[in-house]
């Protein structure tokens, strides 16, 4: 089979890797002048510090698999996640834990007393939360919603907390130990020399021809037997039903000599401070040494044509209009959709590259007996 991967992410790198070993020829088209998509990494030319050019990603996973597969293609190296937030003057850490409770409250609480304190201060009258804020006010009550979730969502959404559906919330833990790890993944870490190498080497095949620097178009599609689109899904129908709504990022450099916040992430909390976080890359490459540092100042706004989608909105009106392009998706022939983009979900580099990886299996089994392959190996609904 001759397979077409529309993009060099992570998704269409994995899954075209797979099926490149079983025999098929991959052809790898990326718009961008580089493979890797938004979680490409690049050197600094005036500091030598490996930049994430698109943000930072801190690879963590439950999945020995996924780990392994990794680790498989470049050297990683242990790194946990501990995120600072500066808010009304003071700086906390995140996630909600001990420290960030006793600090704030101006306690010395044991874990049950800290329970107990923190459940009295929430609104136990929300029974089933709706919302986001619904959600921060009956697990953590006003004060530290205030502090460290209100603004800050106002700020990354662009709208209300009352807006937001409760779930996004459920992925920010609240801890009653001095626990300061970000995430609780059994396997964390970083790439030594970086995403981008890490992606080159999956994409490394004798089955497998990447092309940079080159859009999609129908041409590319006519030459081959089947499409892998990582693209966002209703750029594949040509936004014929409306655009889905994403937020993009805006990132303000700078430069400065030695360590500019002692951390890789410090986020901003106070609604009036514009940006939500400072991000100082050499502390994701701590294994470094770098007498001058990076940082990027992060903003958020809403995601125009031109853009670079990061985030989906997944609102009311965009799952809405979600069910359209699916519908559409169902009734196309000759290609599957795969990744953040293609199946319009927030994903995490493990859960993508384990989707890519099962993706795989259900083409090369379709490719095999001649079955219609599938157009979405996860539904985005």
């Amino acid at each position: 089979m001759k397979v077409l991967s529309v993009g060099a992410g992570l998704s269409g790198a994995v899954t075209g890797r797979a099926l490149a070993e079983a025999g098929h020829q991959v052809t790898v088209i990326e718009a961008r002048d580089h493979v890797a998509g938004n979680c490409h990494t690049a050197r600094d030319a005036q500091t030598g510090v490996m930049v994430h050019t698109f943000g930072p990603h801190i690879f963590h996973t439950d999945d020995p698999q996924v780990w392994e597969y990794v680790t498989g293609f470049t050297p990683f190296k242990p790194y946990k996640n501990r995120v600072k937030t500066t808010s009304q003057g003071a700086v906390f850490s995140l996630p909600i834990n001990l420290h960030t409770i006793n600090q704030f409250f101006g306690k010395t609480l044991r874990p049950d007393e800290a329970r107990a304190f923190i459940e009295g201060r929430a609104d136990t009258s929300i029974d089933d939360p709706q919302s986001f804020e619904e959600q921060a006010l009956r697990f953590v009550g006003p004060e530290l919603y205030e502090a460290f979730f209100k603004g800050y969502t106002e700020k990354q959404w662009g709208c209300s907390p009352r807006e937001l559906p409760a779930a996004i919330l459920k992925r920010l833990p609240v801890r009653f130990n001095y626990d300061d790890d970000y995430f609780a993944h059994r396997f964390q870490g970083m790439p030594e020399h970086g995403y981008t190498a890490l992606v080159e080497g999956i994409l490394d095949h004798p089955n497998i021809d990447v092309h940079l620097s080159t859009p999609f178009d129908e041409a590319h599609a006519a030459r081959a037997d089947h499409v892998l689109w990582t693209g966002a899904l209703d750029a594949y129908f040509a936004h014929r039903h409306g655009r889905l709504g994403y937020r993009t990022l805006d990132f303000e450099p700078f430069r400065a000599t030695g360590d500019y916040q002692g951390c890789a992430v410090m986020n901003y909390g106070d609604a009036d401070v514009p940006f939500t976080r400072i991000t100082e890359h050499k502390h994701f490459a701590p294994w470094e040494d770098h007498a001058d540092t990076i940082c990027f100042r992060e903003f958020s706004r809403e995601c125009g044509p031109d853009d670079t989608p990061y985030y989906p909105i997944r609102l009311v009106e965009e799952k809405a209009l979600l069910g359209d392009y699916v519908k559409a998706a169902e009734e196309a022939r000759g290609v599957t959709f795969l990744g953040r983009l293609g199946t319009y979900r927030y994903l995490d580099m493990d859960v993508t590259i384990r989707e890519a990886m099962d993706a795989a299996e259900l083409l090369k089994t379709a490719f095999e007996t001649g079955t219609p392959p599938p157009v979405f190996p996860k539904s985005p609904l």
